[in-house]
C-alpha cells in the first residue's frame, strides 16, 4: 500500500545517500525530464505532423524488419514499468509514493514516444529537408538512455541492486537491464531511421524516380545533401585502408606503432601533471620541506614540459611524434593520389569525355587531403579526447566522490549528443557550399581554357558576371554554413560553462566543509580545463571529419567509376605476326538504342592500306576507336593476326598501333619532349629523324629556341598543321605496326599534305593502315575503300571500280572536284581583281577581260 513518497529516513531532498544517488530523488528525476522532453517538444512535433504534415503513400514508405524491432522494443521498455510497479504492488509491503509516479510518468512518456515513432512513420512534413526522426525523438531517447546510464554512479550504494543480494534485488536488477539495453537500441537505430524514407518525401512525390536519378547524374554526382556524411563509412573505409597502413615498408610500419605508443604516454601525463600540481600547492600550505618541494616542482615541470601547453599542443611528446608521423602522412597521401590518378586513366574515353576538368582537379586536391586530416583527427583527436573523458570520470569518482564524475558524465553526454545532433543537421550546408565551389571552379577553368573564343565574341564581361553569380551561391552557401557554426559553439560553451561552473561550485563547498584541501581545488580546477580544453576541440574535430567526409565522397565517387573497358581475366599478351585486321559483323553503339555501327565485317591484309570514307557522324572514326579499343563493342568480334583483341591487354595491344588523331593535343612542354612521348626512351637524334620524317624539323628550327619551344597549354602557340605534323612525328618515333590516321591530314595546306602523304607513304609502307579521309584525292592509292554510310558498309573496292559504280563514292568525288574547280577559279578571279587594283587607270579595256 501507499505509505510515504520516499522511503523513511531518506526525504527527496537528500540527492547522495550511502555512496550513491538518492532513489527516491533518481527516480523522480528522472520521469519528469523524460515526460517534459516527451510532452512538450513532442506535443510542438506531433502539432506540426498534423497541421503541416500529409499522409505518406504506402509505396514511399520502406519495409523495414528494424523499424519493427523499434516498436517491439518500445513496447517491450513500456510494459515493464507497468509490470514493475504491479510488481513492487504485490510484494506486500509498503508502496513509496515515488515508485507510482515513476511508473506514471515513464508509462506516459513512453507511451508518447511510441505514438510519436508511429507518426513519423505515416505523415511527413512535405518541405522537411531532413533526413531521419524528429529531434524531440532522438532526444528523448538519448535522454532516457544517459538516465539509465546514471545508475552506474550508485554502483557502491546498498540502496541499489548491484549487490543482487535478494529476489527483490534481482528482479529490480533484470528490469533495469532490459531498459537499459531497450533504450540504448533504441537510440543507435533512431541515428539510422529504417522505417523512414532516405530521401525528402517531396522529391519522391513530384518526381519520377528515374527522373531524380537522371537529373543528379553529373561527372562526380551530387549526393542526397541530407543524407549522413556516416552512410558508408565502412565502404569508404575498406576504399582507402590500402593507403593508411604502410603494407609492406616494415619500417613505417615500427614508426605508426611508436607513434601510437607515444600517443598512450600522453595520456597518462595528462592524469598526472595536475596531480603534482595539487601536491605542489598543499606541501606550500602544509609545510613541507624545502627537498620534497625541490622534488614535486622538479617533476611536475618535467611533467609539464613533456605535456606542453594545456592540451598537449606543443608539448615535447607531441611534437615528436607528429614529427615522426610525416613520414607516415606522405605515404598515405602518395599512395591515394598515385592510385587515383591511375584509376582516372583507366577509366574510359566515354568518361573522360564528359568529364568537367576544373571539378575532377578541386575533387582530387580536396579529397587527398581530407584523408590524411580524417586520419590525424580520428587517431590523434577524437581516440584520445574519449580516452581521457573515460580516465577523468573514473578519477573523479575514485579520488573525489561520485558527484563529480556525475558532472563530468553529464556535461559529456550533453556536449557529444547536441555536437553530434546539431553537426549532422549542418552537413548539408557544408555539402551545398562544396557543390557551389566546384561550379565557380568548373565556371572559371572553362573560361580560361575557352579564352579566344570569349575574345571571338566580345564576351568578357558575360564570362566576369558569370563568375561573380557563381562566387554569390557560393558565398550564400558559405555564410549558412558559417552561421550554423556559430549556433554550435554558442551551445558547446553554454554546456561546458554550466558544467564548470556547477564542478566548481561544488569542490569549493567540500573545501569550506573541510572535506577537501586547498589543492584539492586546484587540482579539479587544473583537470577539468585541461580536460575541457580537447574536450572544446571535439566539436571542431567532429566537424572537421564531417568536412573530410563530404570532401572526401567525390573523391570516394571518382574511386567508384567503373572501367568500361577492362582486361579479360587471364588476358594474354598481344602477338603481333602479320598485321592482319578483321572486323567480323561488329555492332556498336554510344548509348543504348542507337546503334553507330549495324553488322560491319571487313579484312584488311598484312601490309594493306584500308581506306573509310563517308559522311559526317557515319562511323569512320569509330571504326578506329574500336580497333585501338578504346570502346567494347556490342556484338560480333575484332581480330588482328586472328587474336581477339578483347581476350588480350590492352597494354599489349596498344603497343603494336599508332595513332595520329584529327584533333591534336599537345602537352605543355617543349616540342622535343611531345615528339619524345611517342617512345619516352628516344634519344634526342631519334626524335630529329622523327621530324625530318614527319616535315616538321625544318618549321621547328626556324623558332628561336627550336626544338626547346615551349608549345604553350594543348599546344594553342602552335598552328593546326604544326601541331598535326607534330602528332605525326610522335607516332613515327613510335614505330608502329599497325597505323591508324583519323583525317591526319585536315588541318594541313596543299603543299604541306603532299609531303605528309608522301612522309606517310613512306612510314606506312609495309604496314598495315586504317584511314580515315575526308579528301578523296589522298586516298586514291588505298588497296581498298570502304564507303561507310549510316552505319553500314555501302560501297567497297578500289578508287577505279567505285568510280565505275556511280554510286556514293563517285558522288562524292564528283563533288569535291567541283568544289575545287570552284575553289581555283575563285583564287583566280581574286588575283585578277588584286592586280587590277594595282594597275593605273586606263581607257584601254582591252587590258580588263575577265575569265
Amino acid at each position: 500500500m501507499l505509505h510515504t513518497y520516499c522511503e523513511s529516513g531518506f526525504p527527496i531532498s537528500h540527492t547522495w545517500v550511502d555512496e550513491g544517488i538518492a532513489p527516491c530523488f533518481y527516480f523522480t528525476v528522472v520521469p519528469a525530464v523524460l515526460l517534459t522532453i516527451s510532452f512538450f517538444l513532442g506535443t510542438i512535433h506531433f502539432i506540426f505532423y498534423q497541421k503541416y504534415g500529409t499522409a505518406m503513400e504506402p509505396k514511399f514508405i520502406p519495409r523495414s524488419r528494424l523499424y519493427t524491432l523499434q516498436l517491439a522494443i518500445s513496447s517491450i521498455v513500456l510494459v515493464q514499468f507497468l509490470g514493475g510497479m504491479v510488481w513492487r504492488a504485490t510484494l506486500g509491503d509498503q508502496l513509496p509514493g515515488y515508485v507510482v509516479l515513476y511508473g506514471c510518468f515513464s508509462i506516459l512518456a513512453w507511451v508518447w514516444g511510441l505514438s510519436l515513432l508511429i507518426v513519423e512513420r505515416r505523415r511527413a512534413l512535405v518541405m522537411d529537408r531532413t533526413r531521419g526522426h524528429s529531434t524531440a525523438l532522438l532526444l528523448f531517447w538519448a535522454t532516457a538512455f544517459a538516465g539509465e546510464n546514471l545508475a552506474f554512479v550508485s554502483w557502491f550504494s546498498p540502496h541499489w541492486w548491484w549487490g543482487l543480494e535478494d529476489n527483490r534485488q534481482q528482479v529490480q536488477f533484470g528490469l533495469w537491464l532490459m531498459r537499459y539495453v531497450g533504450t540504448g537500441l533504441l537510440f543507435f537505430l533512431g541515428l539510422k531511421a529504417p522505417g523512414l524514407p532516405k530521401k525528402p518525401y517531396i522529391v519522391l512525390i513530384n518526381e519520377d524516380e528515374r527522373d531524380v536519378e537522371q537529373s543528379r547524374q553529373s561527372l562526380l554526382g551530387a549526393p542526397n545533401e541530407n543524407q549522413s556524411t556516416w552512410q558508408g563509412f565502412a565502404k569508404k573505409a575498406r576504399l582507402l585502408l590500402p593507403s593508411l597502413w604502410p603494407r609492406g615498408n616494415i619500417w613505417l610500419q615500427l614508426l605508426v606503432l611508436f607513434c601510437l605508443g607515444l600517443l598512450g604516454t600522453e595520456r597518462a601525463i595528462n592524469v598526472f601533471v595536475p596531480i603534482y600540481y595539487k601536491n605542489i600547492v598543499n606541501e606550500l600550505t602544509d609545510g613541507s620541506s624545502w627537498n620534497t618541494l625541490t622534488t614535486t616542482v622538479c617533476i611536475y615541470v618535467l611533467l609539464k614540459f613533456l605535456q606542453g601547453g594545456g592540451a598537449g599542443a606543443t608539448g615535447f611528446v607531441s611534437n615528436l611524434r607528429a614529427f615522426l608521423w610525416i613520414r607516415v602522412q606522405q605515404f598515405t597521401n602518395r599512395m591515394v593520389q598515385v592510385r587515383l590518378f591511375g584509376h582516372l586513366h583507366a577509366l574510359s574515353l566515354r568518361w573522360h569525355l564528359g568529364r568537367k576538368t576544373g571539378d575532377v582537379l578541386r575533387s582530387i586536391d580536396r579529397g587527398t587531403s581530407s584523408v590524411n586530416n580524417l586520419l590525424s583527427y580520428i587517431v590523434f583527436s577524437i581516440v584520445p579526447t574519449i580516452v581521457d573523458i573515460v580516465i577523468a570520470i573514473i578519477y573523479f569518482i575514485t579520488y573525489f566522490n561520485a558527484w563529480f564524475g556525475l558532472i563530468v558524465f553529464v556535461c559529456m553526454t550533453l556536449y557529444l549528443t547536441l555536437t553530434i545532433i546539431i553537426t549532422e543537421w549542418r552537413t548539408k550546408y557544408r555539402r551545398a557550399m562544396n557543390l557551389q565551389d566546384n561550379a565557380a571552379k568548373t565556371k572559371a577553368v572553362d573560361s580560361l581554357l575557352n579564352f579566344e573564343t570569349v575574345k571571338y565574341y566580345n564576351a568578357e564581361n558575360y564570362e566576369v558576371r558569370r563568375f561573380e553569380d557563381a562566387i554569390l551561391k557560393y558565398q550564400s552557401s558559405e555564410w549558412k554554413a558559417q552561421a550554423s557554426l556559430a549556433f554550435l559553439n554558442q551551445t558547446q560553451n553554454l554546456i561546458i560553462g554550466a558544467g564548470l561552473l556547477a564542478g566548481s561550485l561544488l569542490c569549493a563547498y567540500f573545501v569550506t566543509e573541510g572535506k577537501f584541501k586547498v589543492g584539492d581545488f586546484v587540482l579539479f580546477g587544473t583537470y577539468i580545463i585541461q580536460l575541457y580544453t580537447p574536450l572544446n576541440w571535439f566539436g571542431t574535430y567532429y566537424r572537421m571529419i564531417q568536412n573530410s567526409f563530404i570532401d572526401m565522397e567525390s573523391m570516394i565517387e571518382l574511386f567508384e567509376e567503373e572501367e568500361e573497358v577492362k582486361d579479360a581475366l587471364n588476358a594474354a599478351s598481344f602477338h603481333y605476326k602479320l598485321g592482319k585486321v578483321e572486323f567480323q559483323n561488329v555492332h556498336f553503339s554510344y548509348t543504348d538504342g542507337k546503334e553507330v555501327l549495324k553488322d560491319v565485317s571487313f579484312t584488311v591484309l598484312p601490309g594493306q592500306t584500308l581506306a573509310l570514307v563517308g559522311p559526317s557522324g557515319s562511323g569512320k572514326s569509330t571504326i578506329i576507336r574500336l580497333l585501338f579499343r578504346f570502346y567494347d563493342i556490342r556484338g560480333g568480334c575484332i581480330y588482328i593476326d586472328d587474336q581477339d583483341i578483347s581476350k588480350v591487354t590492352q597494354t599489349s595491344l596498344r603497343a603494336h598501333i599508332g595513332v595520329v588523331p584529327q584533333d591534336t593535343v599537345l602537352f605543355n612542354d617543349t616540342i622535343l619532349e611531345n615528339i619524345r612521348y611517342g617512345r619516352v626512351s628516344a634519344s634526342d637524334q631519334e626524335v630529329k629523324e622523327a621530324a625530318i620524317a614527319g616535315d616538321i624539323h625544318d618549321r621547328i628550327m626556324e623558332f628561336p629556341e627550336g626544338y626547346d619551344t615551349q608549345v604553350g597549354e594543348r599546344g594553342l602557340k602552335l598552328s593546326g598543321g604544326e601541331k598535326q605534323r607534330v602528332a605525326i612525328a610522335r607516332t613515327i618515333l613510335k614505330s608502329p605496326q599497325i597505323i591508324l590516321l583519323d583525317e591526319a591530314t585536315s588541318a594541313l595546306d596543299t603543299q604541306t599534305e603532299r609531303n605528309i602523304q608522301a612522309s606517310l607513304a613512306k612510314v606506312c609502307a609495309n604496314h598495315t593502315t586504317v584511314v580515315v579521309a575526308h579528301r578523296l584525292s589522298t586516298i586514291i592509292g588505298a588497296d581498298q575503300i570502304l564507303v561507310v554510310n549510316e552505319g553500314r558498309i555501302a560501297e567497297r573496292g578500289r578508287h577505279e571500280e567505285l568510280l565505275q559504280k556511280q554510286g556514293l563514292y563517285a558522288d562524292m568525288w564528283a563533288n569535291q572536284q567541283q568544289a575545287q574547280d570552284s575553289d581555283s577559279s575563285s583564287d583566280t578571279e581574286a588575283k585578277d581583281r588584286t592586280s587590277e587594283k594595282l594597275q593605273p587607270p586606263s581607257t584601254d579595256s582591252g587590258h580588263h577581260h575577265g575569265h
